[in-house]
């Protein structure tokens, strides 16, 4: 597959944060994105027929968590986890991003802001997602009302907790309607360093730097995420390691041509199927990682981010066989 950057990607790649780990701490980081999402106020955000801000329960502590709602009616119910290197996204940062979910899908959205790292290392995000699901489910009541179609999502960093959190559901007997991964994070084994974990994945190469995301920055990302290299192997945070993916809910996984994340995310669609759940890859030709927060300028992104979100949807309205 040959693609060409969309050219309205390539104006705003410029404009992006997060562009210099030698300098950047967890609190400039934060900064930036909320920063960037702050840039977009004048612009109304998608509306949604309600939002709520609700706790729900984390690991070691009560959560704060945003709830999405198109109506009052029974819905699917989706577990969102924002993206942002595990350090640096939040409620805030994937407001409009949750939004359009929700408008998309029908379903209720659940955006939960998981603890982030440094102060919080590995597994701590993981175990606040879990935890976090396993709420949710518990009281489907006061969200979509329906268990047999609940579904988790996530994008990046999120896309990671999502793909973990859905392997933790089958070991546990949870049944999920479905997985939404968009440009996940799945094998961080290497800690984005070593050259031979970086040759598997040639995209870590490809676009190594010059397309908004970089191979160093993500190094800077999992260098505050895990205190010991070696949890690398844990497939708490490299799922494409887990011992077994058979048994998982169907998945959608959407990967960026331009987007160091690109492989091992093909690579973990490609995994999945070989396990036999059903997939669906999207691969996200002219985009770069962060496309599904840039459909309000960017014709190319917003319909590959709406082709995958239907998907979803239809998942969910499948829901669980019983």
């Amino acid at each position: 597959m040959v693609a060409q950057l969309d050219p309205v990607i390539a104006q705003i790649i410029p404009l992006l944060p997060l562009r210099d780990p030698p300098t950047m701490t967890p609190q400039s980081a934060r900064d930036a994105l909320r920063a960037l999402a702050a840039s977009r106020a004048a612009v109304p955000p998608p509306p949604v027929t309600s939002v709520d801000n609700i706790e729900v329960k984390g690991a070691a502590s009560p959560l704060a968590a945003r709830v999405y709602r198109m109506g009052s009616s029974a819905s699917p119910t989706i577990v969102f986890f924002h993206g942002g290197g595990w350090v640096a996204g939040d409620l805030e940062t994937h407001d409009r991003q949750a939004r359009w979910l929700a408008i998309e899908t029908g379903a209720v959205v659940v955006s939960v802001d998981y603890r982030r790292p440094p102060e919080t290392r590995f597994p701590g995000a993981f175990e606040d997602a879990y935890a976090a699901l396993r709420d949710i489910r518990e009281r489907i009541g006061a969200f979509g009302g329906d268990a047999s179609r609940l579904g988790v999502a996530g994008d990046s960093a999120g896309g990671n907790l999502a793909a973990a959190t859905a392997i933790a559901c089958r070991d546990d007997g949870i049944n999920l309607a479905g997985q939404l991964l968009v440009y996940p994070v799945t094998d961080v084994f290497g800690n984005y360093i070593d050259p031979r974990e970086n040759a598997r994945f040639p995209s870590r190469a490809q676009n190594a730097e010059g397309y908004f995301l970089s191979r160093a920055v993500m190094e800077w990302f999992v260098g505050h995420y895990l205190e010991d290299i070696a949890h690398g192997s844990d497939w708490r945070v490299s799922p494409l390691r887990a011992k077994s993916l058979a048994g998982i809910a169907p998945a959608v996984v959407c990967t960026a041509w331009f987007d160091p994340l690109r492989d091992e995310g093909a690579a973990y669609a490609e995994a999945l199927k070989a396990a036999g759940v059903r997939v669906k890859h999207h691969e996200g030709p002219g985009l770069i990682h962060g496309y599904f927060g840039m459909g309000e300028a960017s014709d190319a992104a917003r319909q590959e981010a709406q082709r995958a979100r239907a998907e979803f949807k239809s998942l969910l309205d499948r829901g669980v066989s019983p």
